[in-house]
């Protein structure tokens, strides 16, 4: 398949734990070290909550995408929504750009570990602080899916890759 995929750094699979890595969510999901280094796939404007979301992939949400298998996404991808509240630039009035910092929120397929999930594992860690979203288990994935459910049919996510031209060799 002869497309690029929006720029990005490569990121390094790593969970290893490091000094003040925010707390794991109530269903045991860690941190995902490094995910600020992962590809950009796409981008979104929420007018309704009236934010913007950069969406990000792991190397194997990448590799899925480049050949052309996400629906279904394997095992191994994970998906990542870094969420601001837009505001306007103040040097170019029609223009929005990422103002305070929301959340980052995440997918991550595993079919057997997240089966009774749809085979994705939902957290949230909320404000610059990275607080786990949801104390109770299961609270977060049944946030999430309820959400997700208009797009049951694409494996549980809403958003296409944004492809560029295909690099030149």
């Amino acid at each position: 398949m002869g497309f690029g995929l929006m720029a990005g750094s490569v990121f390094a699979q790593s969970q290893t734990k490091m000094p003040n890595m925010p707390a794991p969510t109530a269903d045991g999901i860690e941190f995902p070290a490094g995910y600020q280094d992962w590809k950009l796939i796409s981008v979104t404007n929420r007018d309704d909550n009236k934010t913007l979301r950069a969406v990000l992939g792991n190397d194997a949400a990448i590799k899925a995408i480049a050949e052309g298998k996400t629906n279904p996404w394997p095992d191994g991808a994970a998906l990542g929504k870094i969420v601001w509240k837009k505001e306007k630039d103040p040097h170019w009035p029609t223009a929005d750009v990422p103002g305070k910092f929301v959340h980052a929120e995440f997918m991550f397929k595993d079919s057997k570990k997240w089966a009774d999930t749809h085979g994705w594992g939902w957290a949230r860690w909320v404000g610059m602080e990275q607080k786990p979203f949801a104390d109770a288990r299961g609270s977060a994935h049944a946030s999430c899916i309820a959400c997700h459910t208009p797009v049951k049919n694409q494996d549980w996510v809403f958003h296409k890759p944004a492809l560029l031209p295909s690099r030149l060799p």
